[in-house]
């Protein structure tokens, strides 16, 4: 019983042997079920495959876990392959057996496995070595099975086995298969020399014994002359059998071995394929997506480096041995009646499959920057994954740099090839030497000081803009490997990249190149994209966007804020569906909003912009509400105590933030006050949280929050005033909105310019808007040396009073009537 062989005691040896597998091999896994599951495991073996093997030898049987996978037993050609691992196990049960020696504890063991080695060389050895690698491969299958079935039912992490891996580990795996392969067939050519360096001494024999008889026979026939005759007849006889048998070895030899190779060509060529179409394609994609602000792993670059050297090395090695097996065919050419000569072939297979690998991993490490201004300094990095490995440092190339257009990008991918000096630009400091870097074992070319100095653009059709016009910047070389034997021409495409000449022209040029980003499929001819996408793609993108320049992505209200923006739907507080709804390039970033003269993008771009240059830290800590519309943002206060407020964008000034707040006066209904909306500008004077700190009637982030609370940690402390050097004092600025002085209550400020005249932020029946223009600011300073006064000061560039206008920084607005 297999409880039984669990229980057994075993020889010091063994539990050390089992003690080593410290990283719990499957079968101590199979040890550790529960009785019923372990009657589970017992019912996979029986005579075929006896428990006790399976028990005794678990080390041994996991340790060539990876070759019973090799193997196919559908695959008559693997049978010498399976024919020397069936060997080996017989081999390690006989000494497992013998190591028992005389032990009464062990001596049935010793017999049981002593019957299964004899049982094994009868009926699998000779006969069929397939079958019981079949066989142990079902039942180490089924075992992993229900161990990874209990532990999953307790809940387990399952420990990961080479039957079943990570797909990193499948390719370590498989690497390490290949080199063995490729270490076998090393071997094999080493005895296929030695055979024909035998071959060739036999064969020089009897050409000897055929010249000694020729002379024998030309001359005088006598008795001692017809004996000499018949003994050289007799082996130059022997000398032709021994020729035929060397020659069918020889000829069997070379099929083997170039079948042999065929199938690591064939398993290259698989493994090729995921290195480069999965895995690269992969990280090329993901460092596509983090231009939009995705996470990216550029560390997983260094793995597939060392996939591709893997490559390279197996490649290159495999390539040598067939051509000497060329070599060693031309000195020797001898070939089967009617067989096909493989190696020419073979060849050309892998010549092609290291072609491929040469040509794929030039590629850009570090893309230019997408969005690129005529005449700015710009960088890029470009890098050979296989450089190190075939030498090609020892010449290093010349990487030139050109850029062109969506049309040439076109041609060059159908032709492979671009016409001289065809190109939509001119670079400076356009080209460079690939360096070799010894301590990370990477052949690359950093350009540092890359310009933009002229762009040739195509002639626009329709709505156009120059912002909707796409290049990439060409990066192309030429080396040789081999000492000059091979050489490859390469060339890679930078990511899309839009051409700017001035700064307002960014936020559209981002549209199309987070668009592209998003939305490029792969293979996809250059550089298309869908007209338009479903709206949960749109808001991913969004989301990343937002949540890599600000720190903090989108909520799911946010999101449907801006899908109903987007879409240009009423904000009703009913929950829509946008799942199965596409939005178009042109409601992206084409057509106007409603009643405004900017684009959905527009809004949006502007909108993170000034959330990552002056909210980051309130919008992460969710001070900043932000994505709600003005009716909402009026609903929500209706129901809050005087003096709540938050923060949104507003929906008519781009990158505007306003402040709506509740108000009662003396127990009367309550009205929702919107201020109007503050920019960038007004933040690089005085800070959001300084502008809440000064205005004295905002006492509540919505819901109930004191606002010390949400913003008194980012308030800008004041200093003791002190003169300068020049004998000025530096003012310090408020915020004061004339007729509110306290908490809630009205003041008459004597500067206060009449009548004030609100500036409404969109909507019907809107809520009453209090006026921040700037043109009705009002500066109200005391002089410097007014103790009644401490707060007014702030470090701003030395002034006299009398020469600081300060209409434009003292934000003054009045309560309407």
């Amino acid at each position: 019983m297999i409880i039984q062989y669990f229980n057994i005691i075993r020889n010091p040896c063994d539990y050390r042997v089992q003690k080593s597998k410290a990283k719990m091999s499957l079968w101590n896994r199979a040890q550790q079920l529960p009785p019923e599951a372990l009657r589970q495991v017992q019912n996979v073996y029986g005579e075929q495959f006896p428990i006790e093997v399976r028990h005794y030898l678990a080390g041994w049987i996991e340790d060539k876990m990876h070759q019973w996978n090799e193997i196919d037993p559908d695959n008559i050609s693997h049978t010498q392959y399976a024919q020397s691992l069936v060997s080996q196990l017989i081999q390690e049960m006989e000494n497992k057996a013998l190591s028992y020696g005389s032990s009464e504890d062990l001596f049935l063991v010793r017999i049981r496995l002593d019957e299964a080695a004899n049982s094994f060389k009868t009926r699998y050895l000779n006969n069929n070595p397939l079958a019981l690698v079949s066989i142990i491969r079902e039942c180490l299958k089924t075992e992993l099975h229900l161990v990874q079935q209990h532990e999953s039912m307790l809940g387990a992490v399952t420990q990961t086995t080479s039957m079943i891996m990570e797909p990193c580990a499948e390719i370590v795996s498989e690497l390490e298969i290949l080199h063995r392969r490729t270490r076998e067939t090393a071997d094999e050519l080493r005895h296929l020399e030695q055979e024909q360096e035998s071959f060739a001494l036999q064969y020089h024999d009897c050409t000897k014994i055929n010249a000694h008889l020729s002379h024998i026979q030309s001359q005088e026939r006598n008795t001692q002359n017809r004996e000499m005759e018949q003994n050289l007849r007799r082996r130059k006889e022997i000398g032709e059998q021994q020729l035929a048998q060397k020659v069918s070895g020889l000829l069997q030899r070379r099929m083997d071995l170039a079948e042999k190779h065929k199938g690591t060509i064939d398993r290259l060529n698989i493994l090729q394929q995921r290195i480069l179409d999965d895995e690269l394609i992969n990280w090329k994609r993901e460092q596509q997506m983090a231009g939009n602000g995705k996470p990216f792993n550029q560390n997983k670059l260094d793995q597939i480096q060392e996939w591709c050297e893997a490559l390279a090395e197996i490649i290159w090695l495999n390539r040598h041995q067939i051509k000497e097996c060329e070599r060693h065919q031309t000195k020797i050419p001898i070939t089967p009646p009617g067989g096909v000569d493989m190696l020419p072939t073979l060849n050309s297979h892998i010549t092609r499959l290291l072609s491929s690998l040469v040509t794929s991993t030039f590629i850009i490490e570090k893309q230019p920057p997408q969005v690129m201004k005529t005449n700015t300094r710009f960088t890029a990095t470009v890098r050979l994954l296989v450089g190190g490995k075939l030498n090609v440092n020892m010449t290093p190339p010349q990487v030139r740099v050109s850029i062109i257009s969506e049309a040439q990008a076109n041609a060059l991918l159908k032709n492979d090839q671009m016409n001289k000096g065809e190109q939509s630009g001119e670079i400076l400091n356009n080209t460079g030497t690939m360096e070799y870097h010894q301590a990370t074992r990477q052949l690359s070319v950093n350009f540092r000081n890359m310009q933009l100095r002229k762009i040739k653009r195509a002639e626009k059709k329709g709505t156009e803009s120059v912002m909707d016009e796409k290049f990439s910047l060409l990066f192309q070389s030429q080396f040789s490997v081999g000492g000059g034997e091979l050489v490859f021409q390469v060339w890679t495409l930078s990511l899309p990249v839009v051409v700017i000449v001035h700064g307002n022209q960014e936020p559209h040029a981002w549209a199309t190149v987070s668009w592209d980003n998003a939305f490029a499929e792969q293979g996809r001819i250059p550089f298309t994209v869908p007209e338009k996408v479903p709206w949960p793609q749109i808001a991913d993108m969004l989301d990343a966007k937002f949540k890599s320049a600000t720190g903090r992505g989108l909520t799911e209200e946010n999101v449907k804020f801006l899908a109903c923006k987007a879409f240009r739907l009423d904000r009703s507080p009913q929950v829509q569906d946008f799942t199965n709804m596409y939005l178009s390039w042109s409601q992206f970033c084409k057509e106007p909003l409603q009643e405004r003269s900017f684009t959905f993008w527009e809004w949006f771009f502007a909108v993170m912009k000034v959330t990552r240059e002056h909210l980051r830290h309130p919008w992460n800590d969710g001070s900043i509400m932000g994505f709600v519309g003005r009716r909402q943002a009026e609903e929500m206060l209706k129901n809050s105590k005087s003096g709540t407020f938050l923060l949104r964008f507003s929906d008519s000034e781009l990158g505007g933030v306003t402040i709506a707040w509740m108000y009662e006066d003396n127990g009367k209904a309550g009205d929702v006050f919107m201020l109007q909306p503050f920019t960038s500008k007004a933040f690089s004077i005085r800070p959001l949280a300084d502008v809440i700190a000064d205005l004295k009637y905002l006492l509540y982030l919505y819901p109930n929050i004191p606002k010390e609370q949400a913003f008194g940690k980012y308030y800008t402390p004041i200093g003791e005033q002190q003169p300068t050097n020049n004998g000025y004092v530096k003012p310090h600025l408020i915020t004061h909105v004339p007729g509110w002085s306290g908490a809630g209550s009205m003041d008459s400020y004597p500067n206060t310019p009449q009548p004030m005249y609100p500036m409404h932020d969109g909507g019907m029946g809107d809520p009453p808007s209090v006026s921040s223009n700037p043109s009705d600011c009002v500066s109200t300073m005391p002089p410097y040396n007014d103790t009644d006064y401490p707060d007014i000061l702030e470090n701003l560039p030395d002034s006299d009073f009398t020469d600081i206008n300060l209409d434009f920084l003292q934000t003054s607005f009045m309560k309407p009537q």
